[in-house]
């Protein structure tokens, strides 16, 4: 081509540009990375695919491992596991084959084969938990047994439950169960146990023991073989190779779970939640109630006013010492105790490999006084045959042996520890004592904020357990001691934490705001409240038609422990709470209760139960301020109701089936 004199040359372009450059570098890039990658990706197929799926049959497993006793159990807090686990090891001395099982671990559809089983035998412990209901791990099979009809013919059964009388549904699963089995057509071959935890409940689980074995060996022809020795259900290992990455440190689950926090966050996965504030609520008075709020931003825990908060606790050191001292025992020693029973699917007593210390430390129940088959299990190790008869008769069934076990053991609060202090000729293995003490089981506590307000703070109310024992020691509350002493910021800046997860609950606000509250709380009991006065106060500022809010509070002294005083008047003053009403139980010459003040306002609050349809919430004691306060109820019943005493009782029992009457009550 020929180019006119006045049209400058044309530079002739690269053949890629530096973007083209850039663009192709990325996506060879990608293409490296996708193919690496997908490369990983299969080499771990493998390795997923020679992982064995749980068996959830336990006729298949019962089958495989030839047992003919299966005992199940409907545990919240691990007495009924417990139960069940000295169940079904008792069996071999009756001539039976057993093993324990998590009822949500299995399918509970293939109860009726359990006929296809020679001499077979299903065993229940099933505890009672809130107000009548399942535990959370018997959940599937309370459903099961009440969505089916399947023919339990050829199936032996037997319940025990465990319960508290202090309580409106007394062992209410055990009943039930007991009851649907048998209608289902099963057959019970000893008759329902009823353990009562406002009693003496290792009494009661003792007393049917003793009584169902006979009723086992009667009923499948089979013969006590009358050795009462020990059986060691987990082995000691030591392992000489210690990798200390490898080594439990306190952890719940997930080894590590504390140094990298994943949610969901749940029993077996706390979340290590900051200590924000620790604040004594009481000016003056000999306990300590104190406030504690847990920073959980961050955490995805979401929760609602009236859920409680479950914390994990740690044991007193100097317990732990002594018990090592008193033991002889290297306290840092890496062991596993692994089950002897390979087929079980609960591998250790608690998470392994770890030490002597952590084990005592974060998963054993050091403080409560030990149960009956502790103290026959140790009694092998007492040199002095005094001691040794002195604790086979506490765990005997005999009227004396229960007298000296209530005594000795229970009134006295004697813990493991005070146990080897005052028999000097028990020495007992270490490893034997940790597989037998019980776990050491979260605490429970109302959350005194709401999620609404306060969504990122979970809110405690406690009053620290500590009082002097018969003996002369002091017993100390194993949760409460150790929150109080949880610093926000300690002298080298840690801030202290706290292991926790949240637990949903029933006890919740009525839908509609504009329904009346009344909410009774005396003492720490006034938790809830606080949430519930919080997010009426928030539904308000969103101008939303809120009713009466009424709380009736107690405690002993205006100027000693009247909790939350502060608050609760700003509430007053703003007219979030339409009225305060308190009993200070001795601040006159007679003692006034939440029911006295009750009584003095029956007119007012028939009006709100019967025309206004208020609801009524009663949180606290259950042994005494709850039944107290229920009979008041049914004393405004029939006093201006005009109903009859027994007109009364059903007339709350409604309101309660209604949700209307809830309690959040502890004993």
């Amino acid at each position: 081509f020929l180019c006119s004199p006045d049209v400058a040359p044309v530079e002739e372009e690269p053949l890629f540009t530096n973007l083209d450059i850039f663009l192709f570098s990325l996506i060879v890039g990608l293409l490296i990375y996708w193919f690496l990658s997908r490369k990983k990706t299969e080499e771990t197929i493998p390795e997923f695919k020679r992982l064995t799926p749980r068996e959830t049959s336990f006729i298949e497993k019962m089958k495989k491992t030839n047992r003919n006793m299966v005992v199940f159990y409907g545990s919240q807090t691990g007495t009924a596991e417990e139960f069940c686990g000295r169940l079904s090891k008792d069996a071999q001395r009756y001539g039976m084959r057993g093993m324990s099982a998590d009822p949500e671990e299995y399918d509970m559809s293939e109860l009726p084969r359990l006929a296809e089983i020679d001499n077979s035998l299903a065993v229940f412990c099933m505890a009672t938990y809130g107000e009548g209901d399942p535990t959370d791990n018997a959940q599937d099979f309370y459903d099961w047994m009440q969505e089916n009809d399947e023919d339990l013919k050829g199936v032996n059964f037997a319940v025990f439950g465990l319960g508290n009388k202090t309580y409106e549904h007394f062992n209410a699963m055990g009943k039930y169960t007991d009851k649907r089995l048998e209608e289902l057509g099963g057959k019970r071959i000893y008759d329902l146990g009823m353990g009562d935890d406002d009693g003496n409940l290792e009494e009661d689980f003792v007393s049917w023991k003793e009584q169902f074995w006979p009723a086992v060996c009667e009923h499948f022809g089979v013969e006590a073989t009358g050795d009462d020795t020990s059986i060691r259900q987990y082995e000691l290992v030591v392992p000489t190779d210690i990798n200390m990455n490898k080594v439990y440190t306190g952890e719940m689950g997930r080894l590590k779970s504390f140094e990298t926090q994943k949610p969901p966050f749940d029993a077996k996965n706390p979340y290590l939640a900051t200590v924000a504030v620790n604040r004594q609520l009481n000016q003056s008075g000999d306990r300590h109630l104190m406030h504690i709020e847990l920073d959980i931003s961050g955490s995805k825990i979401r929760y609602d006013s009236g859920d409680h908060v479950a914390v994990y606790p740690v044991n007193d050191v100097s317990i732990v010492n002594r018990i090592g001292q008193i033991l002889d025992a290297d306290l840092d020693t890496v062991i596993s105790l692994n089950n002897l029973d390979e087929e079980s699917n609960k591998k250790h007593p608690f998470p392994c490999p770890t030490t002597y210390r952590t084990a005592l430390t974060h998963y054993l129940d050091i403080t409560n006084p030990p149960r009956t088959n502790v103290l026959f299990e140790l009694a092998q190790y007492a040199t002095d045959p005094k001691d040794q008869d002195t604790l086979r008769k506490m765990a005997s069934a005999s009227p004396e042996g229960k007298g000296l076990y209530q005594s000795w053991v229970l009134d006295a609060q004697r813990n493991i520890l005070a146990v080897l202090e005052d028999m000097p000729s028990l020495h007992p293995t270490i490893d034997h004592l940790c597989e037998l003490l019980p776990r050491l089981q979260a605490r429970y506590y109302s959350i005194a904020s709401s999620g609404k307000v306060y969504p990122t703070m979970v809110s405690i109310c406690a009053v620290v357990v500590e009082f002097q024992t018969s003996t002369g020691r002091t017993f100390n509350g194993v949760a409460t001691n150790w929150l109080k002493n949880k610093v926000v910021v300690t002298d080298n800046g840690h801030k202290a934490t706290v292991p926790m997860y949240v637990r949903k609950s029933q006890f919740r606000l009525p839908f509609k705001a504009s329904n009346p509250v009344v909410m009774i709380g005396p003492g720490t009991g006034i938790a809830p409240f606080m949430g519930f006065l919080q997010e009426r106060g928030w539904m308000k500022e969103q101008g939303k038609d809120v009713g009466e809010t009424i709380l009736y509070f107690g405690c002993r002294r205006r100027n000693e422990d009247f909790l939350y005083q502060q608050e609760l008047e700003e509430f007053e003053k703003a007219g979030v709470l339409t009225q305060l009403n308190v009993a200070f139980s001795r601040d006159q010459e007679g003692k006034v209760y939440v029911q006295h003040l009750l009584k003095k306002n029956k007119e007012h609050l028939w009006k709100l139960i019967h025309t206004d349809n208020a609801h009524l919430y009663i949180c606290g004691d259950a042994r005494n301020m709850a039944r107290d306060v229920q009979n008041t109820f049914y004393d405004i019943a029939e006093e201006v109701g005009g109903l009859t005493h027994t007109q009364a009782v059903a007339y709350i029992k409604k309101l309660m089936t209604k949700g209307r009457y809830s309690l959040d009550v502890w004993s």
